[in-house]
């Protein structure tokens, strides 16, 4: 048995006649991608290609902290005091970072690049390195100590973000989303309509195959869970989805699993029982974005969080018998 989720609203708009499947791939972002659509009769699909390798390439030199020429560490490591004029690209996802963070009580963080690099998941000092050690408290509680003074303000009247002295943005729990989106967007700039996009296994769906089936998807599993949850499909259609999960990467802490998923108010690493917390949402930048949320939240407040919003949200969380299943209303509300 499994659940079966499809979009309330469905478009029964077939692809133009005379269309083919096309699939594309690559990789960017430390990560694959890939593209599976209905290219429509005389459209050119190495020119697509070609189209969406620049959309990313152009998301990697503004927002990659990998990259050190990168507009985002620039920005990192610029002087406290000062404006960074931010180009379209950046300012969405900066403005819409911000904005979970504030609507979460900072349970979202993307300034919480000193605590990422604390704990072995930045781009330096990596945790699968030769002599990596865990943050001791007096470490986490320094960093912690400083996170109000080290808040970027964003002046959204004229797209400039203050550096206050010592933020470190860290865009990796929504970037890739918004990579998503922006492949997405490529292709209906192109007249496609019929489309799965996908980077790093975040996903975005429109329209349908060639026989009216809709892009169905398989949401991803908790692989170390013994297969206790009940397998889930969805028809990506009109939709993104987005899994924050603890099995990713992590490193054994002591007892603890540290996985990559920290709490900001805590400084610690998420510690609240979710295995993975899966989102559906009308962009993929959301979806990113809400299931890291929802992750640090935990359970109880983040289900809370969900309903309040009616974000479609699906929570795991490990117990002695294997994993709990509990989604939201409107999770529920897609079930067929």
């Amino acid at each position: 048995m499994r659940d079966v989720l499809v979009p309330l609203q469905v478009d029964m708009a077939l692809p133009p006649g005379g269309s083919t499947l096309y699939t594309t791939s690559g990789t960017a972002m430390g990560t694959g991608w890939s593209a599976r659509l209905m290219l429509p009769p005389g459209a050119d699909g190495a020119a697509l290609t070609l189209a969406l390798r620049r959309e990313l390439d152009e998301i990697v030199a503004q927002m990659s902290h990998w990259e050190p020429d990168s507009l985002l560490s620039r920005y990192n490591h610029a002087p406290a005091g000062s404006w960074h004029a931010l180009p379209p690209q950046c300012f969405d996802v900066a403005d819409y970072a911000l904005r979970v963070h504030d609507d979460s009580g900072g349970a979202y963080d993307p300034a919480g690049g000193q605590l990422v690099n604390l704990w072995g998941f930045g781009a330096t000092r990596r945790y699968d390195q030769a002599g990596f050690h865990a943050p001791d408290a007096a470490a986490i509680g320094a960093v912690l100590a400083q996170r109000g003074a080290r808040q970027p303000l964003l002046d959204r009247a004229t797209r400039r973000l203050l550096q206050p002295g010592g933020a470190l943005l860290d865009f990796s729990s929504v970037a890739k989303g918004y990579a998503v989106d922006c492949m997405a967007r490529c292709l209906e700039q192109r007249s496609v309509r019929h489309y799965v996009v996908e980077a790093g296994g975040e996903l975005r769906g429109a329209g349908v195959k060639a026989n009216g089936e809709p892009w169905w998807v398989e949401i991803e599993a908790v692989p170390d869970a013994g297969g206790s949850a009940t397998q889930a499909v969805v028809a990506l259609h009109g939709l993104a989805i987005a899994t924050s999960g603890d099995y990713r990467r992590y490193y054994r802490h002591g007892a603890r699993r540290a996985a990559h998923t920290l709490d900001p108010r805590s400084g610690y690493p998420v510690d609240n029982g979710l295995a993975s917390v899966t989102v559906l949402a009308p962009t993929c930048m959301a979806a990113d974005a809400l299931s890291t949320a929802l992750t640090v939240l935990g359970p109880d407040e983040g289900l809370a969080f969900a309903e309040a919003r009616a974000i479609a949200a699906r929570f795991l969380a490990r117990a002695p018998g294997g994993l709990v299943d509990t989604a939201s209303s409107a999770w529920r509300a897609l079930l067929q």
